[in-house]
């Protein structure tokens, strides 16, 4: 089984990913590794010593807890030369060679859209963090994150209740949940999008892993959205991968006495995208699935609206009304109630306040 030996390489001490790809550029694959004499893999110059030991004396039980994982209902491992490899991650410089995958792994190769920043946000952070991963999720885009908390879990959460797909990158083995607090978000994840890692089972939350899962987050991503980030923090990283990566980068402005403003001001000042709404995002991306959707929702206006759109209007005020009123008032359900709304805020005709509220504009 090819699969055995792509685990009992990447398990090799001191071999990292691009060590792996100059060995399976020299021997062709994996199984040629192990298969190769011990004069032929010291005489190639890609090993260490400590490496060349593990190659001579490797036995596949190391990686049995890794093949019992991938025999589970919904649990996959797949290299990189497998078809359902998502081709956006196979374009960085240094792909994961394998990839873990617990859900639905056809979401890995849709059009997705990175959402990072602070673990410890602000209020209105969050509330942004929500608001864009809703409406673009609703839109179509695979909303990706890492599963930490603040801002990533927001962005998960708001994919989630726009009955959308989410992918959250993991720092761990996805036997592992990190942090433990979120294993029932984790689950939620599992159902509708995926959970996704390069690290074996078993792999605990070492704090060196989590700067390597970011280029995996921006990698799989056709931009990156940063929310809210300090100077210094692991979303800077991601954001500067996602420009290696020739990926686009989006920075949320905001008060310039915000700490947490001061990294998005910086990668605007870096020639990031001034975001305010999810128009500029989908402008820069110019997709042409979102295109469609947007073109089917710009004939509603005051004069030539849907009967759902125009009761809604009517019940509306500028004073601002809730979801759960508008059931009440319009008998509609709340889903399409919200796929309403959501069709009158392209037009500009409300806006959401707070949490579940929306208004007329004036």
């Amino acid at each position: 089984m090819d699969l055995v030996y792509w685990l009992m390489l990447l398990k090799a001490p001191q071999l990292g990913v691009k060590t792996f790809y100059k060995a399976l550029k020299y021997f062709e694959s994996p199984q040629q590794v192990f298969l190769a004499s011990n004069k032929q893999r010291k005489d190639c110059g890609i090993f260490r010593k400590v490496t060349l030991d593990y190659l001579t004396n490797a036995d596949k039980s190391l990686v049995q807890a890794d093949i019992d994982w991938a025999e589970n209902p919904h649990c996959c491992i797949i290299t990189l030369i497998d078809d359902n490899y998502p081709q956006q991650l196979k374009t960085i410089s240094d792909p994961p060679p394998v990839l873990y995958v617990r859900g639905d792994i056809g979401c890995l190769s849709k059009p997705q859209l990175a959402i990072v920043g602070s673990r410890n946000p602000t209020a209105g952070g969050k509330d942004n963090a929500y608001e864009f991963a809703n409406k673009l999720s609703k839109l179509g885009l695979v909303i990706t994150s890492g599963m930490a908390s603040g801002i990533d879990a927001k962005a998960h959460i708001g994919a989630l209740e726009a009955s959308g797909q989410t992918v959250a990158v993991c720092g761990t083995g996805l036997d592992r949940i990190y942090p433990a607090r979120h294993k029932a978000l984790a689950h939620q994840i599992s159902l509708s999008g995926a959970l996704v890692s390069e690290f074996a089972i078993g792999t605990s939350p070492v704090a060196a892993n989590f700067p390597r899962r970011n280029r995996i987050i921006s990698g799989l991503s056709l931009g990156t959205l940063v929310v809210e980030a300090s100077i210094k923090s692991g979303t800077m990283i991601t954001a500067k991968l996602s420009v290696e990566q020739c990926r686009e980068v989006f920075a949320i402005p905001s008060s310039i006495h915000n700490l947490l403003s001061a990294g998005c001001h910086d990668l605007i000042k870096q020639g990031a995208k001034l975001t305010e709404s999810i128009e500029d995002i989908l402008t820069e991306l110019q997709l042409d699935f979102v295109a469609n959707i947007m073109d089917e929702k710009k004939p509603i206006n005051t004069k030539n609206v849907d009967k759902k759109g125009s009761m809604l209007l009517k019940c509306l005020s500028y004073d601002g009304i809730t979801i759960d009123k508008l059931v009440e008032k319009t008998k509609l359900s709340p889903q399409i109630i919200t796929q309403e709304l959501l069709m009158l805020e392209f037009e500009n005709k409300v806006a959401k306040i707070g949490v579940s509220s929306y208004a007329l504009i004036k």
